[in-house]
């Protein structure tokens, strides 16, 4: 006879959760949950200013243009941060860092 408890059955969602997390899925599908969520939060920015991290709470966007780059970096990082968190509904991104496309 075993000497643990079966807990019962498990939800599929328990299931995956523990399978992800086990195997380090669960922060690359929150970072890429992240990313889709800047797309569709910025719109048509989004073709200028690409989202290509998320990592350790820090959301990393490519600019296309120095005026863009300046714009975003002075006016507006700060209320996207809020308007993605609260289309997730949770504080997942605590910083957005905007750099120069490359």
């Amino acid at each position: 006879m075993s000497k643990h408890k079966h807990p019962g059955p498990l939800q599929i969602g328990e299931v995956l959760d523990r399978y992800f997390k086990r195997h380090g899925l669960d922060e690359k599908l929150r970072g890429a949950a992240v990313i889709r969520t800047w797309d569709r939060t910025v719109g048509p920015l989004a073709a200028r200013a690409r989202a290509v991290r998320f990592r350790d709470g820090e959301l990393i966007v490519e600019v296309d243009s120095a005026p863009h780059l300046a714009e975003l970096t002075s006016f507006t990082g700060e209320n996207y941060r809020r308007a993605i968190n609260q289309q997730l509904g949770r504080e997942a991104v605590k910083r957005v860092t905007f750099q120069r496309k490359r």
